[in-house]
């Protein structure tokens, strides 16, 4: 059996004396992964948690075989994860050019440069003298995905990437993920919208009160308004 690039087990975490992840196990290959479920399950404090972000409590984190679970954010960036937070994260005085210029150093002949992101979203092009403050909604999550882009990582983890974006950004994103993909790499996708989920990603795990309770496929979540209304209190 083929080593995973990302393996959790038994992963504990929360805020204070407030547990939130209760034991998540769960694995992955080089792959897209949507994790689902409703509000307040613990789908953010994971990816908070996975990034170095908050220090877990109990449980391991193994990413290309080696522990994470202790480890800083700029040194689990460093080994190849990458994040796309919740809210885009921007500085709104900043121009995107200056967004990218920060993460620029390095990436000369890699995948990934400021003109690959260009590339990518030419409307960032246009708008690259603009700060982040004055970049819609959408403008701003292509942002936030193209600096995370820039350390060419080997997985790249999304917060909730389709909230509050317009159906035709949210299609742009998804062209992207499967870019990604298509090029090598894994994405692990946090989502409430069944449409972004089921379309980024084949692998659908589901998340209920702290932990992965259930494993299902976009095939299956699209065609079934009961799993749609079980797992995420929704239906297409």
């Amino acid at each position: 059996m083929i080593d995973p690039l990302l393996e959790v087990v038994g992963l504990r975490a929360g805020y204070g004396t407030s547990q939130v992840l209760d034991g998540v196990d769960f694995s992955m290959g080089r792959e897209s992964v949507a994790i689902i479920g409703r509000n307040g399950v613990g789908k953010t404090t994971l990816c908070k948690t996975l990034m170095g972000l908050i220090r877990p409590s109990g449980g391991d984190i193994t990413f290309k075989g080696d522990p994470l679970a202790k480890s800083t954010p700029e040194r689990i960036a460093r080994k190849g994860m990458a994040y796309v937070p919740q809210g885009r994260r921007l500085f709104p005085s900043l121009t995107v050019d200056e967004h990218l210029a920060m993460l620029a150093k390095g990436t000369r002949g890699r995948r990934w440069t400021p003109e690959a992101v260009y590339d990518l979203f030419p409307r960032l092009g246009e708008r690259r003298k603009n700060g982040g403050a004055e970049l819609s909604g959408g403008e701003q999550q292509m942002l936030s995905v193209g600096r995370a882009l820039l350390l060419n990582a080997e997985l790249l983890v999304m917060d909730e990437p389709s909230e509050g974006l317009a159906p035709k950004i949210v299609d742009t994103l998804i062209d992207v993920v499967q870019q990604l993909i298509g090029e090598g790499h894994a994405v692990l996708v946090v989502e409430q919208n069944l449409h972004a989920a089921t379309h980024m990603a084949h692998r659908q795990l589901v998340m209920v009160s702290g932990r992965i309770e259930a494993e299902s496929t976009a095939e299956e979540l699209r065609a079934s308004p009961e799993l749609q209304r079980q797992y995420l209190g929704v239906e297409a």
